[in-house]
């Protein structure tokens, strides 16, 4: 932090918290009188709470989310009240994960885990990678909404996968603003050519390994979540002909 005192004022200097303060502050007040796990202790601040189930453990995060997938692949997804939902998230929000998932039209993860509103925080780009921008609303989902779990979704027949498969392959470079999606995945799609099998598919599940560990060790917030067992980042890949989502160790 450093002081930024105005010449035509006599009063006392205003400190401008850094971005890194700020966000250790909000992670540090979030985080004051709350522990993680399955059953909340504090029933009144529970109350308080648009919706107090989804204050949930990390594991329970997770656990929540694969009984979500299997209700949705078996086609037995529960029908949400949206109406009461809407009245209820009007002046917050505290949602149980946060998903980073391709901007893939087929890929909705709401859908994929049977979530409500409110329930999931999500961010979608093409190839599902993590930049500045996706660390930062990372960073609030877990700073400020104290959501314990993240998942990186990749998918089959991702198209910029394909895309940067094909421009390493040409040498050639994609039209457009595509290049900057290549420059993302590039590192990943070079990683899986050590690897035997289907390349395609390899580059896909790289990808997601790849941005897993970036988030785990993103700081100065998610670091610290992940070290506090305060979250778990994992990955996952979503099967376009089933609507499973298998996890990735």
């Amino acid at each position: 932090m450093h002081a930024d005192r105005s010449p035509n004022m006599s009063c006392s200097p205003m400190i401008k918290p850094s971005r890194r303060s700020l966000l250790l502050s909000l992670f540090a007040f979030s985080a004051v009188g709350m522990r993680l796990g399955d059953n909340i202790v504090n029933a009144k601040e529970a109350k308080q709470l648009p919706k107090p189930g989804n204050l949930l453990s990390p594991d329970a995060a997770l656990r929540r989310l694969i009984e979500g997938n299997d209700r949705f692949v078996q086609g037995a997804s529960r029908g949400d009240d949206f109406k009461r939902e809407r009245q209820v998230l009007v002046d917050g929000q505290n949602p149980y994960a946060a998903v980073l998932s391709c901007a893939d039209s087929r890929v909705a993860p709401e859908l994929a885990f049977d979530s409500g509103l409110g329930d999931l925080f999500v961010c979608r780009l093409a190839g599902n990678f993590a930049n500045d921008v996706t660390i930062a609303s990372m960073e609030y989902a877990v700073a400020v909404l104290n959501t314990p779990l993240i998942l990186v979704l990749g998918h089959d027949h991702c198209g910029a996968i394909d895309a940067t498969i094909k421009s390493l392959n040409d040498d050639k470079p994609a039209p457009g603003h595509i290049p900057s999606l290549v420059t993302a995945l590039a590192p990943a799609v070079r990683k899986s050519r050590q690897q035997t099998g289907d390349a395609f598919a390899n580059a896909t599940r790289q990808n997601v390994i790849d941005n897993v560990e970036k988030l785990k060790s993103a700081g100065p917030v998610l670091n610290a979540a992940v070290e506090q067992n305060r979250l778990k980042v994992v990955g996952g890949l979503y099967r376009l002909d089933t609507g499973r989502v298998d996890l990735l160790n």
